[in-house]
Formats: C-alpha cells, sequence, structure tokens
C-alpha cells in the first residue's frame, strides 16, 4: 500500500503559496537562524517562508529537535509514530509522509504506520504502540486532557 487516505510514504515536495525570503536579501539574523535550523534550510522554501519570523523559526526548531532528538524519553523510532500520528489527525500529508519515512527506517517495518494512515483510532501492532497512538492522538486533538496519568500509560 502506498496511499491511503491521501497519505503516503512517498516523498512529496514543499511548495510555499507565499513569498518566501530570497537568501541574497536575508538578514543577517534570517541567515543565522536558517544555518542553526537545519543543514538544507538555505534551499528549502519551507525555512524560507518560515524564516520571514526568524524568532519564531528559531523557537521553532528549539522545540522540534527537542521533541525528535533530546535524551531521554520515547526511542526515536516511537518519536516518529507519534509524529506521524499527529500529522494525520491534524491533516498534514507532507509531514507525514516525512515522519512515516523515518518510522520505516528506524523500524524496518511500515505495518503500524499503514495502520496509522487507515485509521488512527485502531492502529498499533502492540499494546505500547496503541498507547503511543491514543496519547498523540489526545495531544492533537485535547491537549487540555493529557495529564500525569496520560504520560504514566506511556512508561
Amino acid at each position: 500500500m502506498s496511499q491511503s487516505h491521501g497519505f503516503t510514504f512517498d516523498t512529496l515536495g514543499w511548495s510555499a503559496w507565499l513569498d518566501t525570503v530570497r537568501l541574497d536579501e536575508a538578514t543577517p539574523e534570517q541567515v543565522a537562524v536558517l544555518e542553526e535550523s537545519h543543514p538544507k534550510a538555505k534551499t528549502s522554501d519551507y525555512y524560507l517562508l518560515l524564516v520571514q519570523q526568524a524568532e519564531i523559526l528559531r523557537q521553532r526548531s528549539g522545540v522540534f529537535n527537542a521533541i525528535m532528538y533530546a535524551p531521554g524519553g520515547l526511542p526515536r523510532a516511537e518519536r516518529e509514530l507519534a509524529s506521524t500520528v499527529v500529522s494525520r489527525v491534524n491533516g498534514c500529508v507532507y509531514c507525514a509522509s516525512v515522519h512515516a519515512q523515518r518510522f520505516e527506517q528506524l523500524a524496518r517495518r511500515k505495518d503500524a504506520i499503514e495502520q496509522v494512515f487507515e485509521d488512527p483510532a485502531s492502529a498499533g501492532t502492540t499494546a505500547r504502540e496503541r498507547a503511543i497512538i491514543s496519547y498523540a492522538i489526545e495531544l492533537a486533538e485535547r491537549p487540555e486532557a493529557v495529564n500525569a496519568e496520560a504520560i504514566r500509560q506511556l512508561a
């Protein structure tokens, strides 16, 4: 299965619908934030759009890096699973494809993601995956309902 409900493992392009910052016109602060953000940020429409608000991009990159790469917490594959779920719930086909690919690379399987694409509420191949998926759905749909007990379910 390569696609379900419009979601896919395929590599998708991303193009800004709004004007992006031209690198040769970027301020020193914008260039610095691009350099901090991602190795390909200077050539990516995504980053060149977001860098219009350089400090917000800096904060977004910091939060993203902490969620995905900080020591402790979930193993990286499980972080990618949760991120795919949130992207699926939010309807972001592009982000879902990126996180789905990373999960497949790290976990060396795609069954759980295929289930997420089909129906997040019933997805997961193990009790642990179902707990992660349930938590990610709750966090995306009702963040105010997430509490310490919800987090304990992930332990």
